[in-house]
């Protein structure tokens, strides 16, 4: 009985339109950022066990009342989660959908908002689906409710606590690419979606309630037990990161598919949980190498698919949104993915977007084209990005025209 009342408090029905593990069971962690004033709810979100958190920011309004920026599942455990605070602090009033193309965020604000009817919805502007390009209300968004958010902040009914700025749209093709970032003066705290990062050195808090996807990722081979100790979490984490951050690392080889089917019946697990033992995976020396790069120095980053594929279409556009971002006097910064929060100042946030400069003056653009990072990991992501563009699917980068 007590499995069965767990499993449905973290119930989430909807997963089918964004089949992501956990899939329909999704635990939520909150935490308190700020003493009364601001929390983070944490889930997992993930691919083949590449798992990653999502997280959602709530913060407390000056006169009462609560603001959702980038809602998480609304699973039963959730919103009672967050009911606890509505009780303290006052309603639900807004909910922001910061992003544009972003499904593992937008598939949850409609189910999100018909659980807080007197919310209204906030949503980025040029928002888009994709194949068909449908009206917000037949993705689920509460028609009547819901309101692009004003060009210019000041006309936004939260404006006399928070300041607002929008990146793009970015063409990209058949897609576009948009963020808008939130700065809530009253505790000097950067809101951001995807924009920027910090990478942790252990496994966030969340990962640890089920880390079997850490350790999934831990062994070296098919023929290895999944053994649960601190050094395997450990392993795993990094290993996740790499995967995540550039799909294919250069410490990573891929075992031939024919190979790793033959392998498979070798496995001390063949359980489907286990993918019926398959594991086409083997690191090289230098893959923690790869991950220091990512991680040091807790220092903010830009991820390389952003950089490689998507800012590099834009750069002028995004250091001037960079630059208007960083006129605002924040001390920390919480992301929907990876560490949060992140304690960074104004110039540690445009410091991240320097390799944008670097390419535009011309720099280093056949070595070290994203200042720190291991050149090598970035060569998979630099055939997409020279593929899409031969292919005439997506504009030419600053660095192909």
């Amino acid at each position: 009985m007590q499995q069965s009342i767990r499993s449905k408090d973290f119930s989430w029905p909807w997963w089918p339109a964004a089949p992501l593990y956990p899939y329909g069971q999704r635990r939520t962690l909150r935490r308190e950022v700020i003493k009364d004033t601001l929390w983070t709810f944490d889930q997992l979100q993930g691919i083949l066990y590449v798992v990653v958190p999502i997280r959602m920011s709530v913060v407390k309004l000056e006169g009462g009342g609560l603001l959702i920026y980038a809602p998480v599942a609304p699973t039963p455990e959730c919103i009672r989660l967050l009911r606890e605070l509505v009780a303290e602090h006052g309603d639900v009033k807004y909910i922001i959908l910061p992003t544009i193309s972003g499904i593992e965020h937008k598939v949850f604000v409609g189910p999100f908002a018909r659980q807080f009817p007197q919310a209204e919805v906030f949503v980025a502007p040029s928002q888009w689906s994709f194949p068909v390009n449908l009206p917000l209300s037949w993705l689920g968004l509460p028609a009547k409710r819901t309101h692009i958010l004003p060009e210019d902040s000041s006309q936004a009914p939260f404006s006399d606590q928070f300041d607002y700025a929008t990146l793009g749209p970015i063409y990209l093709g058949p897609g576009r690419f948009s963020e808008v970032v939130f700065f809530d003066r009253r505790s000097r705290t950067l809101l951001v979606t995807d924009i920027v990062v910090s990478v942790p050195e252990r496994p966030p808090e969340i990962l640890q309630l089920d880390p079997y996807p850490l350790l999934f990722h831990a062994r070296d081979n098919a023929f290895e037990d999944i053994i649960d100790n601190e050094t395997n979490r450990l392993k795993g984490w990094q290993r996740i990161c790499l995967f995540s951050f550039y799909f294919r690392p250069n410490s990573l080889d891929t075992v031939p598919f024919p190979k790793a089917i033959k392998e498979a019946p070798k496995a001390p697990d063949r359980s489907s949980k286990n993918y019926f033992g398959l594991f086409p995976f083997r690191w090289k020396q230098g893959w923690k190498q790869s991950f220091q790069a990512l991680s040091q120095e807790k220092r903010l980053l830009v991820a390389p698919i952003l950089q490689t594929l998507i800012l590099n279409r834009a750069p002028v556009e995004t250091l001037i949104w960079a630059d208007w971002v960083a006129n605002w006097q924040f001390e920390r910064i919480v992301a929907c993915h990876f560490d949060s929060p992140i304690v960074a100042k104004p110039d540690e946030f445009r410091e991240a977007f320097s390799f944008l400069q670097k390419r535009l003056n011309g720099d280093n653009l056949e070595k070290n084209k994203t200042s720190y990072l291991p050149e090598e990991d970035l060569e998979l992501l630099r055939e997409i990005d020279k593929n899409l563009t031969k292919l005439r699917i997506v504009p030419p980068s600053v660095e192909q025209v």
